[in-house]
């Protein structure tokens, strides 16, 4: 039997590369400051259920959908019906406007991992304001991960997780045992994200806490999908997908018992109630209160922001792989070739939207549309449009269009797509029906509600007027648009290629 060169060698492989796609940024920055705006541990209460409802069946959806094809994005849809194939296009370039951000954040992970031994804290508004230091240190995090993904699936992205995502969880372990002796003030950071105050959470925080489940497990990115055609009969996705659920929220809950005792307790010693808002929560107000701790401070101030750069890299490796395999696999060229190609794309991308970033943080009115800049309007494009649309298309293959039958009562029974889900080799044991019912109906009608809502709600915040939320929601929606066209115009009827070249010997 040949051995297959560019697949996930072990389970364990795929769980932690899977895993560490999916634990982010999304786990260590956006979800500690929407928990501190939404409730606290209502917040919390929601996020976990909307994982455990949703995130996991739409995860192991999108990860079948791949392991089915054995190909990229495109030719995944394909295989389902040749009119599908822009669903895969779609999520390509939404893990692109991803990367363009993720590569500016990544690069602020990297300059308060390595000013961690400062004698005072790094002023976020200065070093954010100096363009070439934020280029010099996103190029530094970009460079990073495209080193990994250059080495291939097996050599690279699966032994570089077996490294890095442990080191991750014992570093982030340590800092909440650190964080959570640090004496006054713990007790009520405990109390705030430990009980629920549902009446502080309203609609609008069990819109958050949905949408929050989405974009932490990764669901619509590509990157499941990528991955998942990577693997082969004896790696079993259910299974995979619970522990990488599991490994998701479980690091986005550590972060939070390490965040809100130390604000807390910062708050309790000086009398100062830091900003938990956005970006400034992670990096101004963490190393403050790092500062303040002399030089255990510093040490845990260098984990700290180390695990979030560990974090951001293998996130940002899962995302590069989805455009690298469809430009190998479409174009039928080497993988370090299209890495470097990624890589400067991202790369000079990047640089306009960290310079918009800045002046941002600066209070300046550059590079913005409305009150938004660069990387708020990628960020809003992503989740408000490409996500919804991706996952929505997920469960509607997977439920309505992946096996058409004539026969109106198999159509519309859950029971039926249970039964050939399992002639196919999804074996989910008593999970089949719940899976097949949960994709078939409830999905679609909650990612249905989630996005309308969520438009609303960017369209009329407080219930006034936005402009520049329509105007992006616009530019979302013609994006996907232009998409579509690309690809019946293009691609419908060409070869996208799929894993089997890169699999050969």
């Amino acid at each position: 039997m040949s051995q297959k060169k560019n697949s996930f060698g072990s389970g364990i492989g795929f769980i932690l590369a899977t895993a560490g796609g999916s634990v982010g940024l999304g786990n260590l920055w956006s979800f500690p400051y929407k928990t501190s705006q939404n409730g606290g541990a209502a917040f919390v209460f929601v996020y976990i259920l909307s994982v455990i409802v949703l995130g996991l069946a739409l995860s192991i959806g999108e990860m079948y959908i791949g392991k089915r094809a054995k190909a990229n994005n495109v030719t995944s849809f394909k295989k389902i019906h040749p009119n599908l194939g822009w669903v895969g296009l779609v999520m390509i370039v939404g893990a692109l406007l991803i990367s363009f951000y993720y590569t500016v954040i990544g690069g602020f992970t990297i300059k308060y991992t390595v000013y961690s031994f400062s004698s005072t804290p790094i002023d976020l508004k200065g070093f954010s304001g100096n363009i070439w230091e934020v280029i010099l240190y996103s190029g530094i995090f970009l460079a990073l991960a495209i080193v990994v993904i250059s080495f291939g699936v097996k050599k690279g992205i699966e032994t570089a997780s077996k490294i890095l995502m442990p080191t991750l969880i014992i570093i982030l372990i340590g800092i909440v045992i650190y964080c959570l002796c640090l004496g006054s003030g713990v007790k009520e950071g405990l109390n705030f994200y430990l009980n629920p105050d549902f009446k502080a959470l309203g609609a609008k925080g069990i819109l958050g806490a949905m949408a929050q489940a989405f974009f932490s497990m990764s669901v619509g990115c590509g990157a499941l999908l990528a991955y998942g055609s990577y693997t082969g009969k004896e790696i079993k996705i259910g299974k995979c997908a619970v522990w990488v659920a599991i490994f998701d929220t479980g690091v986005a809950l550590l972060a939070g018992l390490a965040i809100f005792p130390a604000i807390y307790h910062y708050k309790a010693t000086t009398g100062i109630a830091l900003d938990d808002n956005g970006m400034v929560l992670l990096f101004s107000s963490m190393p403050v209160i790092f500062n303040t701790l002399g030089t255990a401070g510093m040490i845990v101030s260098f984990l700290f922001f180390g695990m979030v750069a560990i974090a951001a890299i293998t996130s940002l490796i899962s995302l590069i792989e989805v455009a690298a395999q469809y430009l190998i696999q479409r174009f039928n060229i080497k993988r370090k070739k299209a890495c470097i190609f990624i890589a400067l794309f991202i790369f000079v991308v990047s640089i306009p939207i960290g310079i918009s970033l800045g002046f941002a943080l600066n209070e300046k009115s550059v590079l913005t549309i409305g009150s938004l800049n660069l990387l708020e309007i990628l960020d809003q494009i992503v989740t408000s449009c490409v996500i919804p649309i991706a996952a929505l298309f997920i469960s509607l293959c997977i439920g309505w269009f992946m096996f058409p039958t004539k026969n109106k009562k198999e159509l519309f029974d859950f029971r039926y797509l249970s039964k050939k889900l399992q002639e196919e080799g999804l074996l989910l044991g008593k999970f089949n029906y719940v899976f097949a019912f949960l994709i078939k109906y409830i999905a679609p009608l909650f990612i249905l509600g989630i996005d309308v809502l969520g438009l609303i709600d960017r369209v009329f915040p407080n219930s006034s007027f936005e402009p520049s939320g329509l105007i992006v929601e616009l530019i979302g929606i013609g994006l996907i648009g232009l998409l579509i066209g690309v690809y019946f115009l293009f691609l419908k009827n060409k070869n996208t290629g799929d894993n089997t070249a890169e699999e050969a010997e």
